[in-house]
């Protein structure tokens, strides 16, 4: 006897959709929630939170550079804190001739991509665990050359305040340098936001899904590459500006394989995801500097406790503990 199964009729105006999903305008009402929020933390909280607030913003546009090549062309790279070194030298050494904010960030900008268009000649060319060697040697060429070459030496350099404005005060106040800094980096964000969505981003994505068949389509890959390497490499050099903005202060210590670790980490925390990576820059801050003081000093065992966490959390988890926005088709 044979069982004939009929699918149950959905009733009419009953919608699909997950439920779990946040409808497009709640996303929005959110984000302007957090935006908000944002804005008012300097009159919310004390001055070590306010810098610690900067300093995350300052990883998050340092994870935007790494997600960029994790999320997008599927290369992880483990030495853009070089690059974030490479900008803020640049930043403190134009801030010898003018202290205009935005000036330093375009010359930190432009200095980062350079650079990054140089070594990346080398660093393309491996895939894979390769790759993540040959970025970490590269950084730590970095490290060891500006140990050697760089103005002051391992002991660094010290930068005047940031002016935001010509005819604006030097800011010196926290809260000030933090909105400078929170306004930077959303203007960074909507210019990555619209970089991801070109058909250049489109093509990267089919270069880490399967690159023969990108090939197969007449697409020079290695020069594809580079220019995504060059792109993240500027941004990771704003970040370079952005800690200046906020220490006035550069070491050699800063192209140090930590900065580039929890840079990676953000990303694959992001798993695919700027918003996600962003988010997670702020926690693992969070977790290494304000937790420490919570917890005794142990803020540095609770991040590598996360690192770990990070290591062995499946990727679908990952997926599903990051918000990921919409993105329309093209």
């Amino acid at each position: 006897m044979t069982t004939t199964l009929t699918p149950t009729p959905v009733p009419t105006g009953t919608s699909t959709r997950r439920c779990g999903r946040l409808p497009s305008w709640g996303l929005s009402a959110v984000g302007a929630l957090g935006l908000a929020a944002a804005g008012a933390l300097p009159w919310l909280v004390n001055a070590y939170v306010i810098s610690l607030a900067a300093t995350a913003l300052v990883m998050a546009v340092l994870a935007m550079s790494a997600q960029l090549l994790v999320g997008w062309a599927g290369l992880a790279p483990l030495g853009q804190a070089a690059y974030l070194v490479v900008g803020a030298y640049t930043a403190a050494s134009i801030a010898t001739a003018t202290s205009l904010g935005p000036l330093q960030l375009l010359a930190a900008t432009a200095a980062g991509a350079v650079a990054a268009a140089v070594t990346g000649l080398l660093a393309v060319r491996a895939r894979g665990t390769t790759f993540l060697m040959v970025t970490f040697g590269l950084g730590e060429l970095v490290h060891a050359a500006a140990n050697q070459w760089a103005p002051g030496g391992s002991e660094g350099v010290h930068a005047p305040p940031v002016v935001a404005l010509p005819g604006l005060p030097p800011m010196v106040r926290p809260g000030w340098v933090y909105l400078y800094v929170l306004a930077c980096t959303l203007v960074i964000g909507v210019a990555v936001a619209i970089l991801v969505r070109t058909r250049f981003a489109l093509l990267l994505r089919g270069i880490a899904a399967h690159e023969p068949r990108v090939q197969a389509a007449g697409h020079h890959t290695g020069w594809m590459l580079l220019a995504a390497y060059t792109l993240a490499g500027g941004i990771a050099g704003a970040a370079g500006a952005l800690a200046i903005a906020v220490t006035r202060y550069v070491s050699p210590a800063d192209a140090a394989m930590g900065i580039s670790a929890l840079a990676l980490a953000a990303a694959l925390i992001g798993s695919g995801s700027m918003t996600g990576a962003c988010a997670g820059a702020i926690l693992l801050v969070a977790a290494r500097d304000w937790a420490s003081g919570l917890l005794g000093g142990h803020g540095p065992t609770l991040l590598g406790l996360a690192f770990l966490l990070l290591a062995y959390l499946p990727r679908h988890r990952l997926a599903g503990l990051t918000t990921r926005f919409p993105r329309r088709r093209t």
